[in-house]
């Protein structure tokens, strides 16, 4: 019978975690340096040009995280 190695779907498990926590953060702590409340912003007062810029910020701290997991 094949042994199933489980290390590197706990070790993807993990740095997916890791890696989300460190994105909510990150929104978090974007949230407390901007001036407005951003998430209104883009919901009540459909800002899209902010909604751009916020959607292309969270992707660019996407890439640093992914990089940085990755090696």
């Amino acid at each position: 019978m094949e042994y199933l190695n489980l290390h590197p779907i706990i070790n993807s498990v993990v740095f997916s975690a890791i890696g989300i926590i460190i994105l909510i953060l990150g929104y978090v702590l974007i949230e407390k340096i901007t001036p407005e409340n951003t998430w209104k912003e883009i919901v009540q007062n459909k800002n899209i040009a902010l909604a751009i810029v916020f959607g292309a910020l969270i992707i660019g701290i996407s890439l640093i995280i992914s990089a940085a997991i990755h090696g």
